[in-house]
């Protein structure tokens, strides 16, 4: 199995990496053409890599919710948890523009240079 990515996620101001800031998402060239009529959506599913995630983390498949070591370890498919073998992000995002092959959104919890692996309407 082959994922390409279709953008990357580029901050564009210093707290861009927290939540509910205003975040862009470049889209490549070659997948521009795939962004017509996307303006017409108020919010998308951003689909993106977790790239920051250790192999170490990804070989993780129980953890304390939240990291809260007082909370039982549950397995990492019945979490949210950014630790898992495929560290495939997702995201509702509110679409606030897009110039050209740029996304401007809000809401995003990727960080810089993160791979966008797909984007649906949401």
């Amino acid at each position: 199995m082959q994922l390409y990515p279709v953008g990357v996620v580029k901050q564009w101001n210093e707290k861009a990496d927290y939540p509910g800031n205003t975040m862009q998402i470049h889209i490549h060239d070659e997948f521009s053409a795939g962004l017509k009529g996307v303006e017409n959506c108020e919010h998308l599913w951003i689909l993106f890599w977790m790239h920051k995630l250790s192999e170490e983390d990804r070989e993780k498949l129980q953890v304390h919710p939240r990291g809260d070591v007082t909370k039982e370890k549950r397995g990492v498919f019945a979490l949210r948890s950014p630790m898992r073998p495929n560290p495939i992000g997702l995201t509702r995002v509110r679409l606030i523009k897009r110039d050209r092959n740029i996304l401007i959104v809000e809401g995003l919890d990727a960080f810089d240079e993160s791979p966008v692996i797909d984007i649906k309407p949401g």
